[in-house]
């Protein structure tokens, strides 16, 4: 698949991966719709730093259907398509499991909208217009800790395990010409966990068989050569973290 010409949309754009994955597809030639929540001036900027034209931002809530449909209508009316939906969104916080208590409700409801709800929300926006693509890509970020049951949180491991499950359930249904996958890095230094120093990101990179840091380009990588180059994949889960799952 040749990204020359096409849309993207990526959620959560402003942060490490989905900047880097902006970043990628728009040197490749696309055009790219630069979705955040609540980091106005981090996604402008970044619009305005990016190759080529034709991008803008649009604020994205996970937690807002209507807004995300809003969007949806906004593309289609602005670019008449959508080729590529990047679910780079998400939500956590550092609890140590065996804090059971400090995991409250409130903060399981919210990291389950963020990271689930959310994201099926945007793809049930925008899958009307995908399917109008001959070739059509749902890029859903995940993460190693939905295989390990490790992570930031129990609530957080739990949400990647469910993405991972609605990535094989949505590549059937959205098959032939909507192709599926989950992209699962291990810990990326990029401050989307509060609280987790670069130390402690180096230190569980040394437990792993590359020990080294998985950098935020490297999955931005993996996104954009699941997107042009494994075009016989879907609903599979493609794993970028150094061999940490060994």
């Amino acid at each position: 698949m040749n990204l020359q010409g096409k849309v993207a949309v990526i959620t959560g754009a402003s942060g490490g991966i989905g900047s880097a994955t902006a970043h990628r597809f728009a040197a490749a030639g696309c055009r790219v719709v630069v979705g955040y929540n609540s980091r106005t001036e981090e996604a402008d900027k970044l619009v305005v730093a990016l190759t080529g034209t034709g991008h803008r931002s649009a604020r994205m809530p996970m937690e807002n259907t209507a807004t995300l449909r809003d969007v949806a209508a906004m593309v289609e009316r602005e670019y008449g398509r959508c080729d590529v939906l990047v679910n780079s969104a998400g939500f956590t916080r550092m609890i140590a499991h065996a804090d059971l208590e400090a995991l409250t409700d409130e903060l399981i409801d919210a990291i389950f909208v963020a990271n689930v709800r959310g994201p099926f929300a945007t793809i049930r926006a925008f899958v009307p217009l995908m399917k109008k693509s001959d070739d059509a890509v749902i890029i859903n970020i995940s993460s190693g800790a939905a295989i390990s049951g490790g992570g930031s949180n129990i609530a957080y491991g739990a949400s990647k395990a469910a993405i991972d499950t609605m990535t094989k359930s949505l590549a059937r249904v959205l098959g032939p010409n909507i192709r599926v996958l989950s992209v699962s890095p291990g810990a990326v230094d990029t401050g989307f966990v509060p609280g987790r120093t670069t130390e402690m990101v180096e230190k569980a990179a040394q437990r792993a068989p590359l020990k080294r840091v998985v950098q935020a380009d490297e999955v931005a990588a993996t996104i954009e050569a699941a997107v042009t180059l494994m075009t016989a994949s879907t609903g599979s889960i493609l794993l970028v973290e150094g061999g940490s799952l060994l």
